[in-house]
């Protein structure tokens, strides 16, 4: 009588573990029998998320408190992706907008945002494509934004953060596919997570049909990334608006941004 073979374990990392789309990444990773890796700022939100998740499905659930803005975050991360137990999927989702228009803002806080927005995903992504890539086998799922396809927020540096990690992911799908591994960028919509509350953002206006659930997101994620997709758009409504974005004049997007009076708005207000 033979023994069956163990089963094999699959381990993910997800950076932003503790709201929004990363949680609910988290939340649908171990739901799935992954193990886990979290990574978050808040150790205290950090472990309740991880006593949660583990009291619920009974995998095991890493913590990494680190500030993905800071070059001490970034190599705390980068050396478990490289060190131990193997990470098969890194969802790097941590990422902040300024509510707060370009021409109104500091050195300080635009360099934050490229730190968490551009520098975290590149140095992560490739600090787990080395591992990956040598095993024949991962993937990495890089949160962008519908924002990046085009200047949708007049006067924020955040949709150019985005475009440049959707168009990152594209080329370096590219040259790891060859290896058995996977780049993809996620790019949603208006999703629902308590972002725009937490940092005082205003969102009164945008009507409810525009609104994604996270948990729908990342059904959507998993899928597109099951089929090979090297961007993912969820959502029927958000892929009509890209493919509007990508193809409509510039002209006419520079029409649609100005106020009542005629004028383009500077300060984004």
């Amino acid at each position: 009588m033979t023994s069956e073979p163990p089963p094999v374990e699959r381990r993910a990392l997800v950076t932003g573990a503790t709201a929004g789309i990363g949680e609910a990444f988290a939340r649908r990773l171990a739901a799935d029998g992954s193990h886990l890796v979290l990574v978050a700022r808040d150790a205290t939100r950090l472990a309740e998320v991880a006593a949660d998740l583990t009291g619920r499905y009974g995998h095991q659930v890493e913590i990494l408190p680190a500030d993905l803005s800071t070059d001490d975050g970034c190599a705390t991360v980068e050396r478990r992706l490289t060190g131990g137990a193997p990470v098969d999927l890194l969802v790097n989702n941590a990422g902040v907008s300024l509510n707060r228009p370009f021409l109104r803002s500091t050195v300080a806080d635009e360099e934050r945002l490229l730190r968490l927005n551009v520098h975290a995903v590149l140095r992560l992504t490739l600090a787990a494509l080395g591992p990956m890539t040598d095993r024949r086998n991962g993937a990495v799922i890089n949160v962008s934004s519908v924002s990046g396809f085009a200047p949708v927020m007049p006067g924020s540096t955040y949709p150019a953060s985005k475009a440049w990690v959707t168009s990152f992911s594209e080329s370096v799908d590219q040259s790891a596919r060859p290896f058995g591994v996977r780049v993809m960028a996620l790019c949603p919509g208006y999703t629902r997570t308590g972002y725009h509350e937490r940092n005082g953002i205003d969102m009164s206006a945008t009507p409810g049909w525009m609104w994604l659930r996270a948990e729908d997101v990342v059904d959507e994620a998993l899928r597109d990334l099951r089929k090979g997709k090297a961007v993912s758009v969820p959502d029927w409504r958000y892929k009509l608006a890209v493919a509007a974005l990508r193809h409509a004049p510039r002209r006419l997007l520079r029409l649609a941004y100005r106020d009542r009076r005629g004028r383009v708005d500077p300060t984004g207000d």
